[in-house]
Parts: structure tokens; C-alpha cells; sequence
């Protein structure tokens, strides 16, 4: 497994200090976030899983603790819409560049507005994906709001 992915190539060129991890990558997990937590011996609530959604049906990003669901009237407040919806499998794919269980909010194929949930900017260091299934980086949640210029909203229900 390659450690350089667009998502880690995104983030050193930002200048942001961060660590890779690999882990074994169950395809079979119903919940993906969860699975690597447990795999990298981590919190779940320091895990945070990267979803692709909609609203009022323009692409947005959202980063929450693995541990917990987001809200789809909390997501269409965060970004002063409607609805939302999460986002088809193929579109997230097509619209990222990443396959699902390795999508990363770093270095996305198409720049997209981002939220981060504002309880998980309270952790010194957390997991997001870097890119690739199996691979997270470790980093400062302030850091990654900051690389993303991502909005801090309370998107969990």
C-alpha cells in the first residue's frame, strides 16, 4: 500500500503536521469508521469518517466522529439550505476520486464546501482518511478545518 496519496500529498504541501497509519481494511464491515477505530485501537470519537451529501442538491463534505450518524436537517442548516441527502456511492466516487471506504476530505478531485462537526474540534489529535482504504493520517482536527477552510457546526443528531 502506498503512504503518498493525493490526500497526504495535500497536506504536506499545506505544511501540515500530521502521521500516517495503515490498518487491515475489512470490505466487509457494515460500518467503515468503526472498523478502523477498532483496528487502530483508537476512540471511535477520534475516528472521524468523511461523508459526501447534498444539499438542496449542490455536493457538500462533512467530517463526524465514526461513532455517531449525522443529521440531514443539522447538515442543511450547517450550509444554510433546506435538504440534504447523502450522496450515491457512484457520485461521491466520480465527484472525489476516491473509492468509498478511502474517500478523504483532502485533496478531493473537486473542491466542495466542507463541515467539520464542532464537538470533534475539541480533540488534540484525530484520524481522517488519507485517501485510501486501509490508510488514515492523524492530525489535528483545527489543522484539517483549517486545510479545508471547513465550517464548525454541530451536524450530529
Amino acid at each position: 500500500m502506498s503512504k503518498t496519496t493525493r490526500a497526504t500529498q495535500t497536506l504536506a504541501k499545506a505544511g501540515i503536521s500530521f502521521t500516517v497509519h495503515s490498518y487491515d481494511y475489512d470490505p466487509g464491515a457494515e460500518r467503515v469508521g468503526l472498523q478502523a477505530a477498532e483496528a487502530l485501537g483508537e476512540d471511535p470519537s477520534r475516528v472521524l469518517k468523511t461523508l459526501m451529501a447534498e444539499v438542496d442538491s449542490k455536493p457538500v463534505c462533512c467530517i463526524v466522529p465514526s461513532d455517531r450518524e449525522v443529521s440531514m436537517k443539522k447538515l442543511a442548516a450547517a450550509f444554510g439550505g433546506k435538504s440534504a441527502n447523502m450522496m450515491k456511492p457512484a457520485e461521491a466516487e466520480r465527484l472525489t476520486g476516491y473509492h468509498v471506504g478511502g474517500i478523504s476530505p483532502f485533496g478531493q478531485r473537486k473542491i466542495v464546501p466542507t463541515a467539520i462537526e464542532e464537538t470533534a474540534l475539541g480533540e488534540a489529535l484525530a484520524f481522517i482518511n488519507g485517501g485510501q482504504r486501509g490508510l488514515q493520517v492523524r492530525l489535528a482536527p483545527k489543522d484539517a478545518q483549517a486545510v479545508l477552510k471547513a465550517i464548525a457546526a454541530p451536524l450530529i443528531g
